[in-house]
């Protein structure tokens, strides 16, 4: 997830969002919920950008959590649970190795009245691989051949192999949220403002008002039935920061009643002594770690790129990072899957230790010239302003062996993110935020051929062990499948340098209750309200 996946400006003289669109009142059945949104809102703030309301055109943590509010999904994590659960679904099973039939619950409706059946659904998985945006979150789905809606409450998913062990999981991952077929295109991304004006909301909430990474103000959606459940508070708005330190004084100075992703380390250990919050923290799963685009970083032939990525992997100093930068709230991440999951090794550690001979003999060997001049990205307002520090620290790594020259940059978010996909960026900071807890989503959306990354890697080694541990149904040789295509990337490819993985960590109010951080990753309003009320 990473990908992961996190909005108005405070009355602290917050800087103005990156990006503005026009407010929706997003009710175009006034029969349905009432109007306008509630008196005493669950108050939420973050510095988490959203790319896009449309599930098509974003894969990112800031649209995922949004999109968790306000779509509904065949399946879905409940609070507190890690496995998958029925949602807009009765129930789903193979009938075959390679057809994943579901069966919809009956008189489902969107939030504007229209129906929600198995056409919808269909509509909804067709338009992501036809739009296959290269922000969105298509890769996901390169199981899938094709998708048929035989009556009202019955979907099948026909896959190109099977039985595929995580395509029950996929379904509730940001590619699979159900949009009404009636309010979105089925070839384009439809604009944030035209889905709210819609009222095209199938989850717990509706959006009453919408202005792009400034304010998002959410009501109870009455015609939901899911696995969510009833909402616990009357409404919620979510805020956006320009700054992590303007998160921190909006929590500690009662402005807002959560603060959800990111605050530094250094403003969590404040928090701690501040009696009028409480910080909560769950199980981990993000990851931090550098991008190289094969095409644009340096290096003349495929020998002198790979020689290049084994020097700076034996150049970076991890527990460095780890102490010096987050105070030990990231820890080292040394391979792909992180420690926790099934099958996590540390082949990238033990291939590369840190050994400034060898990153010279790399390069010796394959004949690049030194200092290698690196261009290197890095984004501030979505991964947390610790990452001028990261990256800092990373460039003084990779320069005080004599053999690199960095050239550090950083960059905006919602221009960052277009422009990692278009090939402006030789090497680049990427986070992840799975999209549900299983090693496969640490593997199949960068190492497949038409990854999320977008970085030109096309291993077919790596893609045939990707292929069978995705239908291995026997857990011992999965994990060894898994294990093997970790070593294999260390030794032959390095396309993407781990560096850290973190837990998670919300603070609130001490009036707030039912803050879920487990290991579904997802963020949900619904579970949150006031004590005594």
């Amino acid at each position: 997830m990473t990908l992961t996946m996190k909005t108005a400006l405070g009355a602290a003289g917050l800087a103005a969002a990156l990006a503005l669109a026009g407010c929706g009142t997003g009710n175009s059945d006034d029969s349905n919920d009432g109007g306008g949104a509630a008196a005493n809102p669950i108050i939420i703030g973050t510095t988490d950008k959203v790319t896009a309301l449309d599930p098509a055109g974003s894969y990112d943590n800031g649209s995922y959590t949004v999109e968790i509010q306000v779509f509904q999904f065949l399946y879905g994590f409940k609070a507190g649970q890690t496995g998958p659960q029925p949602d807009a679904a009765e129930s789903c099973d193979y009938v075959s190795d390679t057809v994943f039939e579901c069966k919809l619950k009956s008189g489902l409706k969107f939030a504007n009245g229209n129906d929600l059946t198995s056409s919808d659904v269909k509509f909804s998985f067709d338009r992501q691989t036809a739009i296959d945006d290269p922000n969105g979150p298509a890769s996901l789905l390169a199981n899938l051949a094709s998708v048929d809606a035989p009556d009202d409450l019955t979907v099948r998913f026909n896959l190109a192999q099977g039985p595929d062990q995580t395509f029950l999981q996929i379904l509730a991952t940001p590619v699979g949220p159900i949009v009404d077929e009636e309010s979105f295109s089925a070839d384009a991304i439809t604009p944030d403002d035209d889905i709210v004006a819609a009222n095209a909301f199938s989850g717990p909430y509706r959006i009453d008002s919408y202005k792009v990474n400034d304010t998002v103000t959410f009501t109870p959606n009455s015609n939901y039935d899911g696995v969510l459940g009833t909402v616990a508070n009357d409404g919620a708005t979510l805020k956006t920061y320009s700054q992590s330190e303007n998160l921190k004084l909006a929590i500690a100075n009662g402005e807002i009643d959560v603060a959800h992703r990111s605050l530094t380390p250094t403003d969590i250990a404040d928090l701690r002594s501040n009696d009028t919050v409480t910080v909560h923290e769950g199980p981990g799963g993000e990851i931090r770690f550098i991008v190289f685009n094969l095409d644009t970083m340096p290096g003349q032939t495929a020998e002198q790129k790979f020689a290049i990525r084994q020097a700076a992997a034996s150049l970076v100093d991890r527990d460095e990072l780890s102490e010096e930068v987050y105070k030990g709230l990231y820890t080292p991440l040394c391979s792909w899957v992180p420690s926790g999951q099934a099958g996590a090794t540390e082949s990238a550690c033990d291939t590369y230790p840190l050994d400034k001979a060898k990153a010279a003999a790399y390069l010796e060997a394959a004949g690049v010239a030194v200092p290698v001049v690196l261009d290197l990205q890095y984004n501030f307002d979505h991964y947390g302003s610790s990452s001028d520090q990261e990256y800092a620290r990373v460039k003084a790594q990779l320069e005080a062996s004599g053999l690199f020259q960095v050239n550090l940059q950083s960059t905006e978010w919602v221009t960052y993110n277009s422009e990692r996909v278009a090939d402006s960026y030789p090497a680049y900071q990427l986070g992840w935020f799975p999209d549900f807890p299983d090693p496969d989503n640490y593997l199949s959306p960068f190492f497949t051929k038409n990854n999320f990354v977008k970085n030109h890697f096309d291993a077919p080694d790596i893609q045939d062990l990707i292929a069978k541990e995705v239908v291995e149904a026997d857990p011992g040789e999965r994990t060894a499948i898994i294990e093997e295509i970790q070593a294999v990337m260390a030794e032959k490819h390095l396309s993407t340098l781990p560096l850290l993985q973190g837990t998670q960590t919300t603070v609130a109010k001490s009036d707030i209750q039912g803050i879920v951080l487990d290991a579904s990753f997802q963020f949900r309003y619904g579970v949150i309200s006031r004590s005594g009320s």
